[in-house]
């Protein structure tokens, strides 16, 4: 097969695993700066052409999407899609997990569990706003936060309406959550492959800090899920309509709660804390779906 990964750095470490387990397995892989790809709109012709030249010959692709080109990296995936390249994530599927407040929003209509979470703009419904949630400590996030940047712990509710009245002046997008005492600072990435869990790991926060992301100086160890988080992980990623994606939990006394849904997981703490090899998985899943495709074609071929 000839896959594309759509990433603007190319020596990302999750950039890098996905070419070398490619390749292993004997595909051409190439990595493409998604803002690089340019196309034609057209209803009778869909073109995309990269640094000068056409490309219209993958048989699949995976998004590495960040969040600072979610516009045009979806434009360029939906143009894939359009063109009947099979793409491992597809547009309105990453668009949907970017954003935090949908992706609540639809979490919670299909039963999910999530912490409690409010979401208001008139300065004026603050009060009442946070007597919804009840008593603090709160936390505070950015909807376009990533990596734990944007998201603040409020022990106070004087804390919290400063907190509030800081975003709103800089007119940011943000929601409120209550604060999950009983996970004790800890987190479980969950990662999803074609509908399975493939690999999971536990973020524990460093001392005095409540955010567990490994960027933020957090440690990570291999875990057993309960078969209540596999369940929810799965069922998570599949009301996104993803395949792949990493779930966030929390454990909590009336069981998982998700705290996000990433479209464009890294692989290198999950494979660090695990052993597993993520990359590989990922491109099995791709394989498995190409064969699928192929025997299905061949069955509308020899159709009368």
């Amino acid at each position: 097969m000839k896959i594309a990964i759509l990433s603007r750095n190319a020596k990302l470490y999750s950039t890098q695993r996905l070419v070398e387990a490619g390749r292993a397995r004997g595909h051409q892989v190439r990595v493409l700066d998604p803002l690089r790809c340019y196309m034609r709109i057209d209803s009778k012709q869909l073109v995309m052409h990269y640094k000068g030249k056409e490309i219209a010959d993958y048989d699949a692709v995976i998004p590495r999407i960040g969040a600072s080109v979610t516009f045009y990296g979806t434009a360029v995936v939906r143009q894939f899609e359009m063109m009947g390249t099979f793409v491992v994530n597809r547009s309105d599927s990453i668009l949907r997990a970017r954003d935090k407040l949908r992706c609540l929003q639809l979490l919670a209509q299909q039963g999910i569990g999530l912490p409690a979470t409010v979401f208001g703009d008139n300065p004026d419904d603050t009060t009442d706003l946070l007597a919804m949630l009840g008593k603090p400590p709160h936390v505070v996030k950015l909807v376009e936060g990533t990596q734990g940047t944007g998201v603040v712990l409020a022990e106070k509710l004087s804390s919290s309406r400063s907190v509030i009245e800081a975003f709103r002046g800089l007119y940011a997008n943000f929601l409120v959550q209550e604060f999950v005492k009983e996970a004790k600072g800890a987190d479980l990435r969950c990662f999803v492959v074609g509908g399975r869990v493939i690999a999971a790991m536990k973020r524990q926060a460093k001392a005095g800090e409540f955010r567990s992301n490994l960027h933020r100086g957090g440690h990570a160890e291999k875990i057993v899920l309960t078969p209540a988080e596999t369940d929810t992980a799965i069922r998570s990623a599949a009301v996104m309509g993803l395949s792949v994606a990493g779930v966030d939990l929390l454990r909590s006394r009336r069981g998982p709660l998700v705290l996000e849904v990433n479209s464009s997981p890294g692989l290198e703490g999950i494979e660090g804390a695990t052993g597993v090899d993520v990359a590989a998985g990922i491109v099995e899943y791709i394989e498995q779906r190409q064969r699928r495709r192929a025997a299905k074609a061949r069955r509308a071929a020899a159709a009368p």
